[in-house]
């Protein structure tokens, strides 16, 4: 299975001067954790919940002079559609993240996976085959 079979396609972006409180808007009307910040329709950073909180509230800056570009990971880790999950999964693991913006062969924002995405397909992958044992396994 790729990535692309299990990544959101829908994701949201912003460019770089985006500013904050407008970031906050987005993510609160979408109902995500994080904003894709492009140039060129490429991924360059994310910009996350926590980010808003850590570098925009609590400091107390004022979110309509924040922009994306001032908060955003620009170490970006990313996956290519056809890499496979458990690729996926090892990249999230070594590089400790739990959101990775998905490219396509040429470097354009394709989607994203999510931790909670490959959560919730291992769960059902696990469920798959504890029926299976449990149809297999004879009765006590």
């Amino acid at each position: 299975m790729t990535v692309q079979d299990v990544a959101r396609a829908g994701v949201v972006t912003a460019p770089r001067d985006k500013s904050a409180g407008n970031l906050a808007t987005v993510m609160k009307e979408e109902n995500v954790g994080s904003t894709i910040i492009e140039d060129d329709g490429r991924p360059v950073g994310i910009v996350t919940d926590r980010d808003l909180v850590m570098e925009v509230l609590e400091p107390r800056e004022d979110p309509t002079e924040v922009t994306a570009e001032d908060i955003m990971t620009e170490t970006l880790t990313t996956v290519q559609a056809d890499d496979g999950v458990f690729e996926a999964t090892e990249t999230m693991y070594e590089q400790s993240v739990r959101r990775l913006p998905v490219v396509d062969s040429e470097g354009s924002t394709a989607g994203i996976v999510t931790l909670d995405d490959l959560l919730v397909l291992l769960t059902d992958e696990m469920d798959n085959l504890a029926g299976v044992i449990e149809a297999e396994s004879p009765p006590y």
